[in-house]
This record gives structure tokens, C-alpha cells and sequence, in this order.
């Protein structure tokens, strides 16, 4: 039997050293150019940055260099993070974020722009987020990149079948969901309901990790600080791999290891452990 090994992309927490989300900046304290060539030699395909990181590139080397390093050391997915604020139509405070996201999408060749809601209670009405969504997958799309929302069980819209809900009232080709596994358990999605609800169309991306079956903390300290490395957690993985091969879904696959454990692993350290225990849910 003939396997074929997945294109695995190093998410920007992979590889970003000591630095977390909701930092004062969420910039890694190791240089753009020391991730790309440490992420290119550890086996992975791709690579993901905040926006924080986009900025610092945009004023030094810019997004054309990165992106010429990246494809020399052999990287064919990057990806750029995170734009919120969108569904705002009065308040437009959101815009410098986003027009940066997009030229980065755009100057990179990204496939999407990840996106996503703010922390609360999560929403029982879609409505105000269609037609804001559809804009910004027109714009997306009309640079050339697309648009994958990320629901989070702590935010306004907090579960994959909500998120996809969201995605088919938009109804764009460059609208979709960024399916990170941690998210689908934690907001207590199994693993069929998962299937139900989504179809290859509307997955344009996917993130793998690990943690234990117990929440430590609020939601949002357990995503930042209690996620394992795939496999060393208790987690079906592996199952979920199957699902979202059994749904059609043939892209790259996100490894997103996000921990205070794993912020202090030397940089080359914390990409082979995260690529091997990655690749070994595949085997």
C-alpha cells in the first residue's frame, strides 16, 4: 500500500517562540527569516504569522523577500492571521488590520486570510454577520486570496456547525471555515455531528493539537497554555483525520501547538517534536 505524506504547515504559534496570543505584541521574538529557514529544513510545507509579524516584515525586508526565502527554503502554503471586527458596520477601526492582512494574503500568494469573532456569549442570530462576511469575501476575492472564519467556543460564534451555518446563509466561493480540532471537542462537537454539518466546499483549512480531556482554567487559558503535542494528549486525533479525509478534504493540515510548555522549547526543538508527532496520526 502506497501512502503519501501530508503536507504539514507549521501554524504561526508552531514556530513563534516565546510569545502568546493577547501578548502586548504577539510579534515573535525570533527573526521571519530564522523561522522560515528552521520550519523548510524540519520537513514542513508551509508556515503561518500573525499580524504582528506581518508588520515587522512590512518594515524591513517586506512581504516580496519573505516570500522568495520562504519558497527557497521550500515552503508552498503560508498563511496569515487573524482579522476580527469585521461584522462592524459603524465602526470601521478594524480596516488598518485587515487592509494589512490583505496585502500580506495577496503579497504572499496565502491561500486564505484566517478571521474570526470576539470573545462573549455566543450568538443566537447570524444575521449581522452575512452580509459583512459576503463584502469581505468579495474583497478577499477580488485580490486574489478567500476568507476561512475560525469558530472558537468562546466567541460569538462558537461551534462548527454554527460557523458552517454562517458560511452557506453567505453563500461566496471565498467564504469558509478554518477547522481547528482543539475547538471542535472543546465546544463539544462530535466527531459525526462534525461530518454532518461540513462538506469539502467550505473547508479551506485545518488545525491539528492535542490536550487533555479536563479544561485547566478558562477556555482561552487552556487554548493558549494547556495544548500538547498531537498524541500526548487525550484526544482522537487520529479519528478526526479520518473524518475530515471520509468529508473529501484533500489541502494542507495545520499543526497548531500552543502552549507555555511549548513557547520555551528552542525553536528547531519545537519543530521536529511537533512535525513527528504530527505526521505519526497520519500513520
Amino acid at each position: 500500500m502506497t501512502t503519501t505524506t501530508p503536507d504539514l504547515v507549521a501554524t504561526c504559534w508552531t514556530s513563534a517562540g516565546n510569545v502568546g496570543p493577547l501578548d502586548t505584541s504577539e510579534a515573535s521574538p525570533i527573526p521571519v527569516l530564522e523561522r522560515v529557514r528552521a520550519v523548510g529544513a524540519t520537513g514542513w510545507m508551509g508556515m503561518g504569522l500573525v499580524y504582528d509579524d506581518l508588520l515587522v516584515v512590512q518594515d524591513t525586508i517586506g512581504f516580496a523577500e519573505l516570500r522568495r526565502h520562504a519558497h527557497a527554503a521550500g515552503l508552498r502554503h503560508l498563511e496569515v492571521e487573524l482579522a476580527t471586527g469585521w461584522w462592524r458596520t459603524e465602526d470601521q477601526s478594524w480596516r488598518d488590520k485587515w487592509n494589512l492582512l490583505l496585502e500580506a494574503a495577496t503579497e504572499l500568494g496565502a491561500a486564505f486570510i484566517k478571521i474570526g469573532t470576539e470573545f462573549g456569549e455566543p450568538v443566537t442570530d447570524l444575521t449581522m454577520f452575512v452580509d459583512p462576511l459576503r463584502s469581505l469575501a468579495d474583497e478577499a476575492a477580488a485580490a486574489g486570496t478567500r476568507v476561512a472564519l475560525e469558530p472558537l467556543p468562546f466567541g460569538l460564534i462558537a461551534s462548527m456547525p454554527q460557523g458552517a451555518e454562517l458560511i452557506r446563509a453567505v453563500d461566496h466561493p471565498a467564504a469558509g471555515l478554518l477547522v481547528d480540532y482543539w475547538h471542535v471537542f472543546r465546544a463539544g462537537t462530535s466527531l459525526g455531528e462534525l461530518a454532518d454539518c461540513l462538506d469539502p466546499s467550505i473547508v479551506f483549512g485545518i488545525e491539528l493539537c492535542d490536550a487533555r480531556a479536563e479544561v485547566v482554567g478558562t477556555l482561552f487559558e487552556d487554548t493558549r497554555d494547556r495544548r500538547t503535542l498531537v498524541g500526548q494528549g487525550d484526544q482522537d486525533v487520529a479519528g478526526f483525520i479520518r473524518t475530515m479525509r471520509d468529508i473529501g478534504y484533500t489541502g494542507p493540515w495545520g499543526v497548531e501547538i500552543l502552549s507555555s510548555e511549548h513557547r520555551q522549547r528552542p525553536l528547531w526543538d519545537a519543530l521536529r517534536a511537533a512535525y513527528s508527532t504530527a505526521l505519526q496520526a497520519f500513520e
